[in-house]
């Protein structure tokens, strides 16, 4: 059955390219030009084929979401927020859908400075055909790197910086992204647990109290769990829980 599925998925794929690159390849050879091209200007200028184009275009587009999980506040938020989740035992409820909404929202909340300077400085005079494309994506780069290395923690970034035996930087925009990446989301795994520890100790005060309760009157066979949920979920909302816990987690991050 396995080995099924694998050619199957084999023929699907090759059946895939085939169908979307015949289309391509037929009018490359209508037309007498390759379908893949780099043409160099005269004044220096490189300009590239559709196909090209295209395929840098897919290719960002798959990159995308690790850039979002490894280079923003998301990683950090989702994992808090499936702690949280789990401390109050309601299952599946918020779901894996609303949790990343909510991620994804706060997110951008979160990062709305950093963008709109990027936007500002990088976006506008790139646009404006004031800044080349090199110098926009190294501007861009600079205020990614300026927000990741002011929630990373020191430790962190030294420790990847000796492994990769660079040394010490004069400024943010000097730590290369091989460094600052894995040190970024390394401190926000650590920092994402800590807070997830906090949130934790109060239903796990709850679950213990109804359970020597339980005890205490002889009901073995009734879940502890099942009973402290109420309780659990009604001191989440006396407390206004969600706003506690989403304008903590956004008070935690050191934007520009």
């Amino acid at each position: 059955m396995a080995k099924f599925f694998k050619n199957y998925i084999n023929l699907s794929f090759f059946i895939i390219i085939t169908f979307f690159s015949a289309p391509v390849f037929a009018q490359s050879i209508a037309s007498g030009m390759p379908a893949l091209n780099i043409t160099d200007q005269g004044n220096g200028e490189t300009t590239y084929s559709l196909s090209l184009q295209i395929l840098a275009l897919m290719t960002a587009l798959t990159v995308l979401p690790s850039l979002v999980l490894g280079m923003t506040s998301f990683t950090r938020i989702i994992i808090v927020l499936s702690i949280l989740r789990q401390a109050m035992g309601t299952q599946q409820t918020p779901p894996n859908q609303v949790l990343i909404a909510i991620a994804l929202f706060l997110s951008f909340f979160i990062m709305s400075p950093t963008l709109t300077k990027i936007y500002d400085e990088s976006v506008t005079p790139f646009m404006a055909e004031e800044l080349s494309a090199e110098a926009a994506i190294s501007s861009g780069s600079t205020q990614i790197k300026e927000f990741m290395v002011k929630n990373t923690r020191k430790n962190d970034l030294s420790m990847f910086s000796d492994m990769s035996g660079t040394g010490n930087y004069e400024s943010a925009g000097d730590v290369p992204f091989s460094v600052i990446l894995p040190a970024f989301i390394t401190s926000e795994l650590k920092t994402a647990f800590q807070i997830g520890f906090l949130l934790f100790l109060p239903f796990l005060v709850i679950d213990m109290v109804i359970a020597s309760i339980l005890m205490s009157l002889g009901m073995m066979m009734l879940s502890p769990m099942l009973v402290s949920l109420p309780f659990k979920l009604l001191l989440f909302v006396l407390v206004d829980g969600w706003a506690m816990t989403v304008g903590s987690l956004a008070s935690t991050f050191v934007v520009v």
